[in-house]
């Protein structure tokens, strides 16, 4: 339900929202940020903390949530009218055994029962959902999620969206702390004119990123965390966080209109993919060091066959391309074979059509690796 029924200038003009997507989702999150504001502080309150008990809800693997309605709403701004929610539609549950029975995820459930009341007949049981849809949104993009550093990042050749971070020198510097409790910076100016040294809590390279936190790799390669197992943690979690973005525009697709919502997109999604084929190439060479010493110890001797790992850019998740080697049997092993088999699966993978184009260029490099670490034919 539109919390008002004036037509929009378009309308009147004869031209239909649907020709104007990006306007119209523009308007609907005006619109309803607008009607937000207008409630008394009270209300504002009751909604947002409803919200944010939802947003954590969606945010994590529970399948029911409970939530409630205010008493009362207003539901046109310009005269400040405020309209009774009937006591009957105030309390509501949403998940439960018949959604776990169809397996209908909270996200799902939420969204349908908001829709429901949202056609409701009731005009302030409408409006109050429309004003609990928006406020959930934006507690799970503004709130629930970390903010980062003001970063841009550039296009690598062949991909679809840029991940390669541009550094900039006005977003390296940080708090001034105790050795203690940070790496030590270079020395800048401001360190030479008496200001003292400069600690900042991530190596240059993490500093680059949106959220320096959660990067595990240099742009080298090189592991910046202490295991293999905390660099797959930080990826898990920008995982989650894209998870969360995605939750959030699922339920209020206006809310990619939301600069907040815009800054913190580009900003991990850039950080995601590099990370992702980062890790990818790293455990990619240590599959090959893996192969050098079992060869060495005669151990490859009975069949060979590989998961290598890469980054899927549209899935945002690692994933393994399957394929042998060397089949079962008492076949000595020989780097040409590795080499070989490499050759026929770039070719199988330059035709397929299920990757998008920046994937399937990342999962040839991968694959490219792993050959070039065992031609031994050298140039030529």
């Amino acid at each position: 339900m539109n919390p008002q029924t004036t037509k929009s200038p378009s309308s009147q003009s004869g031209l239909s929202t649907n020709d104007n997507p990006a306007s119209y989702l523009k308007e609907e999150y005006s619109r309803w940020q607008a009607l937000l504001k207008a409630q008394s502080s009270l209300i504002q309150r009751f909604i947002e903390a409803q919200a944010l008990n939802l947003a954590h809800a969606l945010s994590q693997p529970v399948t029911q949530a409970r939530f409630s309605l205010p008493d009362k709403v207003i539901v046109n701004p310009p005269s400040l009218a405020e309209l009774p929610i009937p006591a009957e539609h105030r309390e509501q549950l949403v998940g439960g055994l018949m959604d776990r029975l169809t397996r209908t995820g909270l996200n799902a459930a939420l969204r349908q029962r908001l829709d429901e009341l949202e056609a409701s007949s009731s005009e302030s049981v409408g409006i109050a959902a429309g004003l609990l849809r928006f406020a959930t949104a934006v507690a799970m993009i503004h709130t629930l999620l970390p903010s980062g550093r003001s970063i841009q990042y550039q296009y690598a050749e062949g991909d679809e969206f840029p991940t390669i971070p541009v550094a900039d020198e006005k977003t390296m510097d940080s708090a001034i702390t105790a050795t203690t409790d940070a790496i030590v910076g270079e020395e800048t100016n401001q360190q030479k004119a008496g200001r003292g040294e400069l600690q900042v809590p991530y190596v240059e390279a993490a500093r680059r990123f949106f959220l320096p936190q959660w990067v595990a790799f240099d742009d080298q390669d090189r592991l910046l965390v202490n295991s293999m197992n905390e660099a797959e943690a930080h990826l898990a979690s920008m995982q989650q966080f894209t998870r969360i973005l995605h939750t959030a525009v699922g339920l209020a697709p206006y809310m990619v209109t939301d600069e907040v919502y815009q800054q913190k997109r580009y900003g991990m999604l850039g950080q995601i993919i590099n990370q992702g084929r980062a890790l990818a190439r790293f455990q990619t060479h240590e599959i090959v060091e893996t192969i050098k010493r079992r060869a060495a110890a005669n151990d490859l001797n009975r069949g060979l066959s590989l998961s290598l790992p890469y980054f899927d850019d549209q899935t945002l998740t690692m994933k393994v391309h399957n394929f042998d080697i060397i089949p079962a049997g008492r076949i000595m092993f020989v780097p040409a074979f590795v080499v070989l088999a490499v050759r026929k699966e770039l070719a199988k993978v330059q035709q397929d059509t299920r990757l998008d184009r920046s994937t399937r260029k990342h999962l040839l490099i991968v694959l490219q690796m792993l050959a070039d670490a065992f031609d031994v034919s050298g140039p030529g």
